[in-house]
């Protein structure tokens, strides 16, 4: 049963609300030392609240020992007050949150996601028992915005998951824009600045704190919110991220934004594939084509990138012939224009998952089922140098 770790004499009222915020049967204990024997006595239990009466200090001492003997047992810390440096120390000690004093509706959500994160540790402990491949990354990019890369990158990521056994992530790396927290509508509590405290000694309990559960089998890892932290997620931390996710996930697709940038190149080197995105319209294709050159001179294999051709039944003059003049190509995939697909953005629910008969969904689950799924392709493969390394020879 959870334990509560509070040295006061008798049990207070307070104490009392405290408990049935935890839920549920609650071990109590008056010392760090009390709880850590109620953990060695019951190896199941995966929860200890630590009261704003022990010193900080002490409970930080006791998250970091805890942390590396018992990673799946989630230890949240009640304070008075949390200052920003006490918040980082907290985080890189292995404490899952920092709930002020007395809110009750906070300890609770915080012990739900906490048992939540658990569960998926221990799951994700099990399978790893099993020695199983590294996940696959797959990044979704377009050289021009309003192609709909985001729409195609989550409903890639709901067809990877759905009816499939695949564990998926989608990752927004558009740091500045990101749109997929909004298009699904998911609240973005945690996002990938709360990785920053962790660069360098990142690992796989520290990256699963920062998921966001969307639906089973299907897990976001969302783009900063406040302005100014997209600056502050670096390159090395985005590559030592999407390391880790291939340790967790299946596959991991990644959104990008409209520009090649050291982040985006480094999610490129890191993937086993990827999904170049264009409209039937003449910026869309001049910009794809500078992108092939692109890619072509920093030595991608061209056998390991897709194009898709997005609104492909749109009469603007264009048609896929003239698209594939363009790639020098074929297309591996034509998605039909529908006033359905913003519908579902709107909706927040992706119209593979609306609509799966829907000729859109079609398009999308085919391309994924028979491009992405059958032959993965070993992570490293994809690309011959590193943009570092084109620069150096250049």
């Amino acid at each position: 049963m959870p334990i509560f770790c509070e040295p006061m004499p008798e049990p207070a009222a307070s104490t009392e609300d405290v408990i049935l915020s935890i839920g549920g049967a609650v071990s109590t204990a008056d010392s760090l030392r009390a709880a850590a024997e109620l953990l060695d006595r019951d190896p199941a239990e995966n929860l200890v609240v630590i009261g704003q009466e022990v010193a900080t200090s002490d409970a930080l001492e006791f998250a970091s020992a805890l942390r590396l003997t018992r990673p799946a047992v989630g230890v949240i810390l009640a304070r008075e007050r949390a200052d920003v440096t006490m918040l980082i120390e907290a985080l890189r000690a292995g404490v899952r949150e920092v709930v002020p004093a007395g809110d009750h509706a906070a300890l609770m959500a915080a012990c739900h996601r906490s048992r939540e994160l658990s569960r998926r540790q221990l799951a994700a402990a099990a399978a790893e028992a099993a020695p199983a491949p590294a996940g696959q990354i797959v990044t979704v990019f377009a050289a021009k915005g309003g192609c709909g890369k985001t729409t195609l990158a989550v409903n890639l990521g709901v067809a990877l998951a759905t009816g499939t056994g695949q564990r998926v992530c989608v990752v927004d790396l558009d740091l500045a824009f990101g749109d997929i927290a909004i298009s699904v509508q998911l609240d973005p509590a945690r996002t990938m600045t709360d990785a920053l405290p962790m660069a360098g000694h990142l690992d796989t309990t520290g990256a699963a704190s920062l998921l966001t559960t969307y639906r089973p089998g299907l897990e976001m890892l969302l783009a900063p919110v406040v302005p100014g932290d997209a600056e502050k997620v670096s390159a090395a931390l985005v590559g030592e991220l999407l390391g880790v996710l291939r340790e967790i996930f299946d596959y991991i697709v990644v959104d990008t934004p409209a520009q090649l940038s050291e982040h985006v190149l480094t999610a490129m080197d890191a993937s086993a594939h990827l999904v170049l995105l264009t409209t039937p319209d003449v910026a869309a294709l001049k910009n794809l084509r500078v992108t092939l050159d692109m890619l072509d001179l920093l030595g991608y294999p061209a056998g390991l990138r897709s194009v898709i051709l997005n609104r492909s039944d749109a009469k603007v003059g264009l048609t896929a012939e003239d698209v594939e003049r363009v790639v020098r190509g074929p297309i591996a995939a034509r998605i039909p224009s529908s006033r359905d697909v913003p519908v579902s953005i709107n909706k927040g629910t992706p119209i593979t998952l609306a609509s799966p008969r829907h000729p859109v969904s079609q398009a999308i689950t085919r391309f994924a089922r028979q491009e992405l799924l059958p032959a993965p392709v070993p992570a490293g493969r994809l690309r011959r140098r590193s943009a570092r390394q084109q620069r150096k020879s250049a």
